[in-house]
């Protein structure tokens, strides 16, 4: 089970602080969240840093309607050849749909943190989530880069994580520790999204940091094999964003320049941040009460596993009997059954948290009691076995309820 952070604001403490979690955990890492003005009361608008230039590595939408920022940002890793110091992130507003005043406004962006920290404008990472089609309120944003900057600190991260919210209700930070021929170091990351979470990319937006020494080219194959375990096997609502971004920094402020035979080790540590992410992301889904497991096994191919995996997840029959405690064994054969994916049906089982409901040759023969018991736990893990050979995937969702309709319905209220 996911045990969220609980978010108190107060007056002198806008966001509670978990030490040793999220961007701030590696060192020679800063950040900050304030609030500019974008939004009524919360903090919106966040910045991390890094105190010296870091491989940066970026996975992006792909829906073909881009927001100004994945465009600006594009062109600012183009230019900087993987090279970056700062990202710059605001809440409230996509700056999608907005033309050639949204690339200004997100140049200007950039612009205005490089300024600030007396930086190179290429080496600044853009990122902008919120209502898509209004244009930026860009004086109001480069009025707060001043005091995001001012308020850089190296625990800054759980500040950073909160200002960056929309629909989100906790916090999404993680961090491993990690070693390589005894010397240290710390891959932190945090991430937000609740709603328009769906392969593919990412299906969200999430920063990295990391005090290993790594190259831009084999940080950027980590994160993309990462995010594929990971954010590419998430879904709340079946819609991906215009903004969806993960962006990793690597500064190599512990001294370690990982060697080749360490990349595989980072990447598994790297692969463990991004699935803990997801997890939360997944969990957090608008007006969820459950976390859902789809576990498929005993395929053909691990992209046939996921297929299957993926329309399970994918279905709202399957997503609002989780809601209801309802141990409907036949929307989840049925959705596995419409997956494109040669199967013999007789040969499936289901069980949900363990328990069997479905087996070979269509046999059931179960406990409904205990059934809608184990179906009302955190975390519902509904196990898919195909009987057809010796693949797996893992994906997750949340249940589907009426305050999923109810927050989509007045997003803009």
């Amino acid at each position: 089970m996911i045990q969220p952070l609980q978010i108190i604001p107060t007056e002198t403490s806008p966001v509670p602080q978990r030490p040793l979690l999220g961007v701030t955990a590696p060192r020679g890492f800063l950040a900050s969240g304030v609030h500019c003005g974008l939004r009524k009361k919360r903090p919106d608008l966040a910045l991390v840093i890094s105190e010296s230039l870091a491989a940066t590595a970026c996975v992006y939408t792909t829906n073909k309607v881009q927001a100004a920022p994945i465009i600006v940002t594009r062109e600012n890793m183009s230019s900087n050849e993987g090279w970056a110091r700062a990202i710059i992130i605001n809440a409230g507003n996509a700056n999608a749909c907005t033309g050639t005043q949204g690339l200004r406004d997100a140049k200007l962006m950039a612009q205005s943190v490089a300024n600030e920290l007396n930086i190179n404008d290429d080496e600044v990472i853009v990122s902008s989530t919120g209502v898509i089609g209004q244009a930026l309120p860009i004086r109001t944003i480069l009025s707060g880069v001043p005091l995001v900057t001012e308020a850089l600190t190296h625990d800054g991260g759980a500040s950073a994580a909160y200002a960056i919210q929309t629909t989100d209700t906790t916090l999404k930070q993680s961090v491993r520790r990690m070693t390589w021929m005894g010397r240290c170091y710390t891959i932190g990351g945090m991430a937000k999204g609740s709603g328009m979470i769906h392969p593919n990319m990412a299906t969200t937006l999430g920063f990295i940091t990391t005090d290993a020494g790594i190259s831009p080219e084999d940080l950027q194959l980590c994160l993309k094999a990462a995010t594929e375990q990971s954010f590419n096997r998430i879904t709340v609502d079946g819609d991906t964003s215009t903004n969806d971004m993960i962006t990793a920094m690597a500064n190599g402020a512990s001294g370690l320049k990982l060697p080749p035979e360490a990349i595989r080790a980072f990447q598994q540590g790297l692969t463990e941040v991004l699935i803990d992410l997801a997890r939360q992301v997944a969990s957090d889904g608008e007006g969820a009460n459950r976390l859902i497991t789809v576990r498929v096994t005993s395929a053909k191919s691990e992209a046939e596993a996921l297929q299957v995996a993926r329309t399970i997840a994918s279905s709202p029959l399957v997503k609002t009997a989780v809601h209801g405690a309802d141990a409907n064994w036949g929307r989840i054969i049925a959705a596995a059954g419409r997956a494109g994916v040669d199967m013999d049906p007789e040969l499936a089982e289901i069980r949900i948290n363990d328990l069997p409901l479905l087996e070979p040759g269509y046999r059931s023969n179960f406990d409904e009691e205990e059934a809608s018991r184990r179906l009302s736990e955190d975390e519902v893990v509904i196990r898919v076995d195909l009987g057809s050979g010796a693949s797996e995937a893992t994906t997750w969702t949340c249940d589907l309820t009426a305050d999923y309709i109810r927050i989509n319905a007045s997003y803009r209220s």
